[in-house]
């Protein structure tokens, strides 16, 4: 070999290695995977596992809420080797679901408090807004966002708010609606306290889904069962509840011109980030739990969602654990029927937005992950969440692990200076994800170093 080829292959080498040490990981599994915000590092990887979860107020049920503050002159976020994360667009008040069109433009929801839709076209560079403009606006809670059919061609913008499902005529490269919203679905649940609605489609764009989360934190005032329970869940779905909570704590199933309402799958309290997984077709959700148990009880969750399954709410959660608040011992005929999710996070870590990974930027070993915006606790004596995190998806499933990938949001024990909402990849490969704490959309690049240089 010559010198020229050593030298070259000697760089592969270090640069392999280089690789190999910058994404080297720090693991914790059982009750060490806990923990809160003061051990939070880029590259740590966590697996809780069923068993490792707490009983019931093995703590005291703490009310935590953090306060929003303008970035501190001294705060930085914080990530991997060979990765940087900046702002990509500030101003973005209520910035929620980002979705990125055929084209490359990013579509954001600003729910709160002006319901609307903002479109953000990249520069050549794409760091940077080369123009914004307001795609639609005046929708009350604007949330989820989808377009249809799915595809290089949309025709159409829908969009979840509560109480309904409205698209808007669209064709790739329109930053503003070319006509009204048409009102597709009119009959999702109203009230409580989870009111985001997200929306997406089958890849066949047979199937619309829709995540209605449940009305609260307990189901204690459903009223009498069904006077035939059977009946009426043969018409809705095993575990289904009832009264305030009919059609809630699901994802439910309509064509895409709204009708047709089946529920898919049940028992999921509130189901903030629904994803139709490219290639596969398969539903996933990202949970928020039930609160007042203690700071380890439950975990959260990130699952796939097979149809007809039964996750738990408001009678059990994580399999067998049972909520006794309900009623107590009210459906004993559901235990062992429950639905396992397949990775449990940190308990109140409230995971909202999540998207899989199509390459091109990221590590190559990456590609095919889910990535997941984790909003924060309130329920906890000490904050967790307020980051950005990588489930490794292997061999067709999530492998139950996740990473610390962006962490760096808590100012102190009480204050916090983002909270992430959502995560979609753009055009390029880089990921983006928003923070509606302080109205930012940020940009995370990498770059292979050597040595993790």
């Amino acid at each position: 070999m010559n010198a020229r080829l050593l030298l070259a292959a000697s760089s592969a080498v270090a640069l392999v290695a280089g690789l190999t040490a910058s994404l080297a990981l720090d693991y914790r599994g059982g009750a060490s995977a806990y923990g809160d915000w003061h051990g939070d590092t880029p590259g740590l990887m966590r697996k809780i596992m069923p068993d490792d979860i707490a009983a019931p107020l093995a703590t005291p049920s703490a009310a935590n809420r953090s306060k929003v503050v303008p970035k501190p002159a001294d705060a930085a976020l914080k990530t991997m080797p060979g990765f940087s994360v900046a702002p990509f667009a500030t101003g973005l008040t209520g910035a929620r679901v980002i979705r990125v069109a055929p084209n490359g433009d990013i579509f954001l929801s600003q729910s709160r408090p002006d319901g609307k839709v903002t479109v953000l076209r990249p520069n050549k560079e794409g760091d940077k807004p080369e123009k914004s403009e307001t795609f639609a606006e005046g929708m009350k809670d604007a949330y989820g966002i989808a377009f249809y059919p799915p595809g290089p061609n949309p025709k159409w913008v829908y969009v979840g708010m509560e109480g309904k499902i409205v698209r808007y005529p669209y064709k790739v490269g329109d930053m503003k609606a070319s006509g009204p919203a048409e009102t597709v679905v009119s009959d999702l649940a109203v009230g409580g306290s989870h009111w985001t609605r997200d929306v997406s489609f089958s890849p066949d764009g047979r199937t619309m889904y829709v995540a209605v989360g449940s009305s609260g934190n307990i189901a204690d005032d459903m009223g009498a069962k069904p006077a035939d329970l059977k009946a009426w869940e043969k018409a809705h779905n095993l575990g289904s509840a009832w009264n305030k909570e009919e059609w809630r704590a699901n994802v439910l199933t309509y064509t895409p011109d709204g009708k047709d309402k089946k529920v898919y799958a049940s028992g999921i309290r509130n189901c903030s980030g629904l994803t139709v997984q490219p290639g596969t077709g398969a539903v996933f959700c990202s949970t928020n739990e039930r609160d007042l148990l203690g700071d380890n009880t439950p975990p959260d969750y990130v699952t796939s969602v097979k149809k007809g399954a039964f996750y738990g709410w408001p009678w059990y959660y994580l399999g067998d654990h049972e909520d006794t608040r309900p009623g107590g011992g009210t459906r004993p005929d559901l235990k062992g029927k429950v639905a396992l999710p397949d990775v449990l996070l940190q308990p109140h870590s409230a995971p909202l937005g999540m998207s899989f990974n199509p390459g091109g930027m990221f590590p190559a070993d990456w590609k095919g992950d889910a990535f997941v915006a984790l909003h924060g606790s309130w329920n906890r004596s000490l904050h967790t969440g307020y980051k950005i995190v990588r489930l490794p998806y292997k061999n067709g499933k999530l492998t139950g692990e996740y990473q610390d990938l962006v962490v760096g949001f808590t100012a102190g024990e009480e204050n916090v200076w983002g909270r992430p909402v959502d995560v979609n990849f753009a055009k390029d490969g880089s990921l983006l994800f928003s923070d509606d704490g302080n109205g930012v959309l940020y940009r995370v690049t990498y770059k292979a170093t050597m040595a993790g240089k």
